[in-house]
C-alpha cells in the first residue's frame, strides 16, 4: 500500500525539481480545481471552460478529454439522493405536487451544478496521473 502513494521523480525537464504527485495529491489538486501537474495554476477560465495551459508550469491542457464522465457521475449520485428524499417525503407526508416541485427543483440544481466543476477537475487530475490515452488497436497476425 505504501508503494501506491510513493512519489516518483518527474521526467519533464521543466519540472526537474518536483516529484510526480501521488494519487491522493492528484485527487486533492483535482478537487481544488488546480493544475494536475504543479497544483498551483488555475484549471478553469470560466465555470466549465478550461484554460489553454497552466500559467505557472506551462502544462498544455490540450490532452484533457473528460467527456461525459463527470456529468454521468453527478447525475447518478444526485438522482439517488433526490429520488430517495422524494420517496421518503411522499410516503411519510403525502404533500401536494406543487410542494414536490418547490422542494426538489432547488435540490436537483444544487446537487448537480455545485459539484460538477470539482468532479470534472478530479477526473482530469486522475486522467493526468494515470497517463490515460485513447485506446489503440494492435495489428495481429491471423491464427
Amino acid at each position: 500500500m505504501v508503494a501506491l502513494f510513493a512519489s516518483r521523480r518527474a521526467k519533464d525537464p521543466r519540472m526537474q525539481d518536483q516529484t510526480l504527485p501521488t494519487v491522493f495529491e492528484s485527487a486533492m489538486r483535482g478537487l481544488a480545481c488546480k493544475c494536475p501537474r504543479c497544483g498551483r495554476g488555475k484549471l478553469y477560465a470560466g465555470f466549465l471552460d478550461l484554460r489553454t495551459n497552466c500559467e505557472v508550469c506551462g502544462l498544455d491542457y490540450a490532452f484533457i478529454d473528460s467527456g461525459d464522465g463527470p456529468a454521468i457521475f453527478i447525475i447518478m449520485i444526485a438522482g439517488a439522493i433526490v429520488v430517495a428524499c422524494a420517496l421518503i417525503v411522499e410516503v411519510k407526508y403525502q404533500p401536494p405536487f406543487w410542494l414536490h416541485a418547490v422542494l426538489w427543483l432547488p435540490l436537483i440544481l444544487a446537487t448537480t451544478l455545485l459539484p460538477l466543476r470539482a468532479m470534472k477537475s478530479l477526473l482530469i487530475a486522475l486522467q493526468y496521473h494515470h497517463k490515460a490515452a485513447p485506446g489503440r488497436l494492435i495489428d495481429r497476425e491471423p491464427k
